[in-house]
């Protein structure tokens, strides 16, 4: 019998802006989707790369640990810049808020509706 996929939800994210789940487990692994850069109590969102990087790392480690996992088990990450040229302090402050061993990564340039960055994971559970 296939292993069944659980949604994960948390009030300590921001709620999917659209038809998708904040993040899926299935398979010992858990699948967050792209977070955005908005404080889910507030509301806000930060305007430098700096501050909205920030903010993403933040929630994905709330959807991770509703899922029991944490930003220590991420294996996978891809990065979704609205211009490319925020790539060296984005990169800063996911150095500084991601732990070792750092997971694999990409970094695209992407069209982002008023926002600088996105990011997804992939990691481990349990």
């Amino acid at each position: 019998m296939a292993e069944e996929k659980k949604q994960i939800t948390t009030a300590n994210a921001p709620a999917p802006a659209g038809p998708y789940s904040q993040a899926i487990a299935a398979g010992g692994f858990v699948f967050v989707a792209g977070q955005r850069p908005q404080d889910p109590a507030t509301g806000e969102i930060g305007e430098t790369i700096q501050e909205q990087t920030r903010q993403v790392i933040k929630n994905l480690e709330a959807v991770l640990t509703a899922a029991g996992s944490s930003l220590d088990r991420v294996v996978r990450s891809t990065v979704y810049l609205s211009d490319i040229k925020n790539f060296a302090p984005m990169n800063e402050v996911y150095k500084e808020m991601m732990p070792q061993p750092f997971p694999a990564r990409t970094t695209l340039g992407a069209q982002l509706r008023n926002i600088l960055v996105e990011i997804d994971v992939i990691a481990l559970l349990e």
